[in-house]
């Protein structure tokens, strides 16, 4: 009788048992999707970054010289890994829900005695696991370009999962509306390159005018990539007060996002916009 609800006369621990079943298979389901694919899926960006590295570093970065009290390379090596780990993030997520629409497969997912929550887990964890692993191998291959000891671990490992979090979940909402495949692409080239390259990757916005630091402050990316640079490098990407060094706002200005594209998700998936029409 411990594995019965007596109120309802439900097997609740067979209930969990059949709710973790089915959030491992999605999960394990989108990761397996893009292992059998890696050198679609991981090989491009870490080629990428090694140019990134190379251009910067020994092209530009020594014409630059330091920057934050590091050298170029070094202050912009936790940039390029974030942005690496927000477009695997949301284009793995985007694409595969997509294409679960696209075969009509996802019909047989939503029609599953499964709570929404379960399924959008699944999809946002696979896509924060190809993140997280595109941010290691960038991460890993710039090592060889730079002397690099982690300031704070703890900061560092946050910054990665809320960062993929965040556009892994940015990703299924896109997943969600797209009518066709060129959908999937609109976000990562219209929206999140801009935001990217105006987050702090390359520079720290201390260098800006005033009146684009003040832009640059609405930009959520540039948060992330201040929490991360704070924990490999202890030094952030020039916010000024009362976010001068690292405080935690930066973590909450990003759980704030999650929180607000994680209820919009269980949002749609619960009215079914977008999925059955």
């Amino acid at each position: 009788m411990s594995g019965i609800n007596s109120s309802a006369g439900q097997p609740v621990n067979g209930e969990y048992r059949y709710h973790w079943v089915a959030f491992v298979t999605i999960f394990a389901k989108e990761v397996r999707r893009f292992m059998r694919i890696w050198p679609q899926t991981l090989l491009p960006p870490a080629i990428s970054m090694v140019l990134y590295f190379v251009i910067f570093g020994a092209v530009i970065g020594s014409r630059i010289g330091t920057m934050g009290g590091f050298s170029y390379m070094t202050y912009v090596l936790p940039g390029l890994v974030m942005m690496s780990i927000i477009t695997n993030s949301f284009s793995n997520v985007a694409s595969s829900f997509f294409s679960h629409k696209f075969q009509r497969s996802i019909e047989e997912v939503l029609i599953a005695p499964v709570p929404d929550v379960i399924i959008l887990a699944g999809f946002v964890l696979g896509g924060v696991a190809r993140g997280v692993i595109t941010g290691a191998i960038v991460m890993g291959l710039g090592l060889f370009f730079v002397d690099l000891q982690i300031h704070d671990l703890l900061a560092t490992v946050l910054a990665v999962v809320m960062t993929a979090t965040v556009f892994a979940l940015g990703g299924f909402i896109n997943g969600v509306f797209a009518r066709k495949f060129d959908d999937v692409a609109i976000i990562p080239t219209f929206v999140l390159t801009p935001m990217t390259y105006l987050g702090g990757v390359f520079y720290s916005i201390d260098i800006l005018p005033e009146f684009w630091q003040r832009v640059s402050m609405v930009n959520p990316i540039l948060y992330q990539v201040h929490t991360f640079r704070y924990g490999l490098l202890g030094e952030g990407s020039g916010i000024d007060s009362p976010l001068a060094g690292f405080s935690g706002f930066s973590y909450l200005v990003t759980l704030a996002v999650i929180l607000l594209l994680g209820a919009y998700s269980l949002y749609l998936l619960k009215t079914g916009r977008g999925l059955r029409s």
